[in-house]
């Protein structure tokens, strides 16, 4: 059978020796009888009369055997040899109690003395079909696994405890005991720890359409007890299980915090990285702890960050990405640890390049540039180019080391290079106006060099913006402008559009014949219709006028804050202590919500009620003073806002460019800015801070963002241009929502009312 033969007509033979007595044979036997099971579903009922013989036998291994059998004949026709994956959670009104077995049961649901559910569990009816089971299967397993969940061998009870979560997947339209489901409740107390791990894992398949299994006081206290028995694997479960129950109080809270201490020093990566996610959500009211336990985690992330296994040191590294995002320089003194390895793939070096573009200091920025520029000449292109990139991100706060380190660059002639330090430059004056002149120095001859798209998008921006500052920019243009023809890339062709007429405003003289020529060639010859039309809108432009030009071209550019104000509310560890140990830093929060966006939702982990007495009081004065002005509860309103979207700088620049304004207004204010109480205060309401000032700046500005259950994104803008003056807010809206869009303006006016108040 293994080595692929077809030894299905030995089934009535091999059933037959399913009854011999020793344990071995019973093995090879069941492994024989799961695989061959969906061919011949009707013959391996003759196997399950022997099953149920063993489920009591004497020995305990043949008693789990012959479990793990009968649970594994339960898919037929699937095409999954040995048993399968679990199909779907089944969803119906027969959950499991709240307690122990006995001690209180969802609603619906029978009571521990035993008794059936009110309504039976049911296959979602979007759900995929299961896979065809065996007949009458389902009436030979449950007598066997009651009997199992009660025997004296904890190896039986391990296995019963899955096969229940087995045999209640595949119930269908069938009534299902509910005294079942608070049995494997009250299995939570066993002395086995494997199968008080088993029972979680079983609860929450067969729970996942109620939300899962639930984690109440008695259960949390019992766990934490139990921890020191669970083997690592164990331990990780149940930390993350405990993330799901929240403190009474904050003795509580620090009581459970002191019982998880040592588990912050554990050998096994995945306990501490489970350990630091539930101090993290449990200590969400008190950054002191949050901010203490990441101090203490940084020794195991930076063993993580050296391990032999390529999994977990990328994983570690982008953990260790995410804590810098909230910490800067967390592990400045440790940058040593970032270099890359010889024998390291390229995508380990890559993220490590990343960290060490946030562990630059002026102590060691010159390491860690001489340490770039060696990876700058690497054989990976894509290596190098991730280093050049690096520097070029370096170069924002150290400009004039990296900007001498990347001209030198220049003069290795290399096609990849080059094209990456111009996307360097192009990047870096946009950001960094004044290192222009130097950049502008060092762009002849790159021309020569670069062949890619985006290079060349890159090098004809910086002629066009740039050009009165580089002497040969014409000819430059000239150039690309005779091989037009032969262009292979629309958006090189229409970068040099735009590059040209905005050239030929400040260098008329060397620039109109070209740009005739060009303009011709795309409005009369190009067969791609974005290049046509860009041609054709720069020409009825050139007829309104030079000025009309000017005011189009260069009119102001978007604002840079929008990108480079510092974001508090990114900086907060609360803003991703929830998606710690999971695989949203490997993905990257944007791609990780493609991913979940047709999964069920991760429960959400709620701060404890032992919150600070100044977010008490906004809330209250919000929530309580202006319920019939905000409308924001779910219960009563006409607009429901969404708690967790969030949209980044990128996003939201992108978005309010190409919305109208739908409301401006202003509000009076009284004294100084207190960003931090309107972050809070707006939060409470589901409004998020894309960017905000700082305290004291001048002009002050903030940019929000928040979405109903619509879809409807309302975008805001917050400028107050001095002190004592008033608070400019401008609104722009995705859909046109008069009602929705005056509801969510009251909620606004309210929350920044009421923040004026609390400042003056």
């Amino acid at each position: 059978m293994a080595q692929g033969a077809d030894v299905s007509g030995l089934f009535p033979e091999m059933v037959k020796a399913s009854a011999a007595a020793d344990v071995v044979q019973k093995k090879l036997v069941s492994l024989y009888v799961r695989a061959q099971a969906p061919r011949q579903p009707q013959l391996a009922l003759l196997a399950v009369n022997t099953l149920r013989k063993d489920c009591a036998h004497p020995s305990p291994a043949v008693r789990g055997l012959a479990l793990r059998s009968m649970c594994g004949l339960r898919w037929v026709g699937s095409g999954r040899a040995g048993g399968g994956e679990p199909g779907r959670g089944c969803e119906g009104r027969g959950g499991g109690g709240l307690g122990w077995a006995g001690g209180g049961a969802r609603p619906g649901q029978a009571g521990a003395g035993g008794g059936s559910p009110t309504g039976p569990w049911r296959r979602p009816a979007d759900a995929r079909p299961p896979a065809r089971r065996m007949p009458g299967i389902q009436e030979y397993l449950q007598q066997p696994l009651l009997s199992g969940l009660r025997d004296k061998a904890s190896y039986v009870r391990r296995a019963a405890v899955l096969g229940c979560a087995k045999m209640l997947q595949l119930q269908g339209d069938s009534e299902v005991d509910g005294a079942l489901v608070n049995e494997l409740y009250s299995l939570l107390r066993d002395q086995d720890p494997i199968v008080v791990v088993n029972c979680l894992r079983a609860l929450e398949e067969i729970l996942k359409k109620e939300g899962g299994v639930v984690i109440n006081k008695p259960i949390a206290h019992h766990l934490l007890n139990r921890m020191a028995d669970l083997d690592q694997w164990g331990q990780s479960e149940v930390l993350t299980f405990l993330l799901r129950y929240k403190p009474r109080s904050e003795e509580e809270l620090f009581d459970i915090l002191n019982l998880l201490d040592g588990y912050l020093k554990s050998s096994s990566p995945s306990v501490v990285m489970a350990a630091t996610k539930l101090f993290l959500v449990l200590a969400r009211e008190y950054p002191h702890v949050q901010e203490d336990v990441l101090v203490r985690v940084k020794g195991p992330l930076l063993s993580a960050c050296t391990s032999e296994s390529r999994e977990l040191c990328f994983t570690a590294l982008c953990h260790v990405r995410q804590i810098l995002g909230s910490l800067p320089g967390h592990f400045s003194s440790h940058y040593k640890k970032f270099f890359c390895s010889y024998s390291e793939p390229h995508y380990i070096k890559c993220q490590k390049m990343e960290v060490l573009c946030e562990l630059v200091n002026d102590e060691n920025v010159q390491q860690v540039l001489e340490e770039l520029k060696g990876y700058c000449t690497d054989v990976s292109v894509e290596l190098a180019q991730g280093a050049i990139f690096a520097i070029g991100n370096i170069a924002r706060t150290y400009t004039e080391q990296c900007v001498g380190i990347l001209t030198e660059l220049l003069g290795l002639q290399q096609e990849h290079i080059t094209s990456a330090v111009v996307q360097a430059f192009r990047d870096l004056v946009w950001l960094c106006p004044q290192c222009t002149d130097a950049v502008c120095r060092a762009l002849p001859s790159c021309e020569d060099t670069i062949q890619d798209s985006e290079g060349k998008q890159a090098l004809i921006w910086l002629l066009g913006a740039h050009g009165e500052k580089v002497p040969n920019a014409p000819y430059v243009l000239e150039d690309f402008v005779e091989n037009v023809k032969s262009e292979m890339f629309p958006a090189v062709k229409m970068e040099l559009l735009t590059a040209l007429v905005r050239l030929f405003l400040s260098r008329p003289a060397e620039c109109q014949d070209m740009l005739g020529r060009l303009l011709y060639y795309c409005i009369e010859e190009e067969m791609d219709m974005a290049v046509r039309d860009r041609g054709l809108f720069y020409y009825r432009l050139l007829q309104s006028g030079v000025e009309e030009v000017k005011r189009v071209l260069c009119s102001p550019k978007s604002d840079p804050s929008l990108g480079l104000l510092e974001d508090q509310t990114e900086r907060s560890v609360n803003t991703w202590a929830s998606e710690f140990n999971t695989l949203a830093p490997v993905y990257g929060r944007e791609r990780w919500a493609l991913v979940t966006a047709h999964q069920p939702a991760e429960p959400s982990y709620t701060c404890s009620p032992c919150t600070d007495s100044r977010n008490r009081d906004t809330e209250s004065l919000i929530s309580e003073g202006n319920k019939e002005v905000l409308k924001v509860h779910p219960d009563t309103s006409s607009l429901t806002l969404i708690p967790d979207v969030y949209l980044t700088a990128e996003q939201f620049e992108k978005t309010w460019l190409s919305l109208e304004m739908s409301c401006h207004l202003s509000l009076p204010w009284c004294g100084t800015v207190h960003p931090d109480t309107i972050q809070t205060a707006l939060h409470v309401v589901h409004i998020h801070t894309i960017a905000m000032s700082k305290a004291g700046v001048q002009p002050w500005k903030a940019y929000l963002s928040a979405q109903d259950d619509t879809g409807c994104l309302f975008l805001t803008e917050l400028l107050l241009e001095a002190a004592d003056s008033e608070m400019q807010v401008s609104v722009k809206q995705s859909e046109a929502k008069p009602e929705a869009l005056q509801t969510f303006v009251s909620a606004l006016r309210t929350v920044m009312g009421t923040v004026a108040g609390l400042g003056s």
